[in-house]
């Protein structure tokens, strides 16, 4: 397979058909490579990476159940994309097998390739590929649990055997202990750089004394050598211990992780962990984690707020203190308006999702909530009463960018049909 394949496509023709693949499809597959696709044979149907079943011809219905169900030995979450064209009986092909496929409770999509009559599907595919490419993702990652999630989450406790069956990550149970003995014996030098970029960009420090903040940046250092340590590409930590055991906090340690691409949950939230792992996979974009603190029903509006979030979210921030405690560092960061995406995965089997569109109206800090406030109005038929008739939990995800339609799409096709 070639570096720069995006994904793999498997020609299935009938075995009584006298004419070459290239002959009856041959400006097809010109598109499938000039899209980034390679041909894969029958044995290559194993292969941890976006593969697609093009129909060729009819008479092969049999034949691709049989590669399905060989795949569905080790990915048995992944749906069936078929290919199909408008000659040599493929599209009626197509439809038999996805037929038989939701008769079995199997979740498949055809895409009809004609660019005669259906000129989008060269873009349905590239965006069918970067959603395999999500699913292959997550069933590679590695989420950190540190600690057990905080007491007060009561709806979010879920089992790691249920992540990993429903949406792929593996979790990896570590003792918050490991992290508490460790940050102490970072040295000074290990937080030099880390330190000076925190504190030369903050437009001011009001409560945190130079001590507490140098402390926090060990939180981080500490964190990044225990997530090489253990070769994790999240975390999610029990962050109050800290507070009550070395009277310091994660804030700063969690948002720098964000910015990193290092997917980095507080309270030891692992269902808005994984949300935020997904959703970073997805649209490439960094994630905040906040409470929905305030609900306006008249504006249709929520107030998000939090004492961590990622700094490169903000315009500018300032150090804080803790806003529970009043211990440690919480960052107060201002956020420029503009069309954001609000969403919360949940549900017993963790197969339903809230999310909409919407726009932040103002950052205006209250001395009252968690250091970092926003208003967003949210767009659509979705109304922010949702909220308080079936939720989900308590924290909820924003990102820049309107991407409610493409995150119903993929949790359709890869989740919700499950239950």
């Amino acid at each position: 397979m070639n570096a720069d394949t995006k994904f793999g496509f498997i020609p299935i023709s009938s075995s009584i058909s006298q004419i070459p693949v290239e002959e009856i499809a041959g400006d097809i597959l010109h598109s499938f490579h000039e899209l980034g696709g390679e041909k894969f044979e029958d044995d290559m149907i194993n292969l941890p990476f976006p593969v697609f079943y093009f129909i060729v011809t009819g008479g092969i219905e049999q034949k691709v159940l049989n590669l399905w169900n060989e795949r569905k030995k080790l990915f048995p979450n992944e749906p069936a994309i078929l290919i199909a064209h408008s000659c040599n009986n493929s599209l009626p092909a197509a439809l038999e097998i996805l037929a038989r496929l939701h008769q079995d409770g199997e979740k498949g999509k055809i895409i009809y390739a004609d660019d005669n009559t259906s000129k989008n599907w060269k873009n349905e595919l590239e965006k069918l590929v970067n959603h395999k490419k999500v699913f292959h993702q997550l069933s590679k990652s590695r989420i950190g649990l540190f600690g057990k999630p905080s007491d007060w989450l009561v709806a979010s406790m879920q089992e790691p055997e249920l992540i990993k069956n429903v949406w792929g990550p593996e979790v990896i149970q570590l003792e918050l202990a490991e992290l508490i003995y460790m940050i102490p014996e970072i040295k000074d030098e290990q937080i030099e750089e880390a330190h000076y970029h925190f504190t030369s960009k903050a437009a001011g420090a009001k409560e945190p004394s130079k001590k507490e903040i140098k402390n926090v940046v060990r939180v981080y250092c500490a964190l990044k050598e225990l997530i090489k340590k253990y070769g994790l590409d999240s975390v999610s930590v029990r962050c109050f211990d800290l507070v009550t055991d070395l009277k310091t906090t994660g804030c700063f340690a969690l948002s720098k992780l964000n910015d990193e691409a290092i997917i980095a949950g507080c309270e030891g939230d692992l269902v808005s962990t994984l949300g935020m792992l997904w959703v970073n996979y997805l649209t490439d974009q960094t994630v905040w984690m906040a409470n929905p603190a305030q609900l306006d029903e008249s504006n249709n509006s929520v107030l998000l707020a939090h004492c961590s979030v990622p700094i490169s979210m903000a315009e500018n921030y300032k150090l804080r203190s803790h806003f529970e405690s009043g211990i440690g560092v919480g960052i107060q960061a201002e956020m420029s308006k503009g069309k954001v995406t609000i969403l919360r995965i949940g549900g017993k089997k963790l197969e339903k999702i809230w999310v909409t569109n919407g726009e932040i109206l103002e950052s205006a800090p209250s001395e009252n909530l968690c250091r970092t406030q926003v208003m967003v109005k949210l767009h659509g038929s979705v109304k922010v009463n949702d909220l308080l008739e079936a939720p989900l939990g308590n924290h909820l995800l924003l990102l820049r960018g309107s991407y409610a339609k493409e995150l119903t799409e993929w949790h359709e096709l890869f989740i919700a049909h499950k239950f």
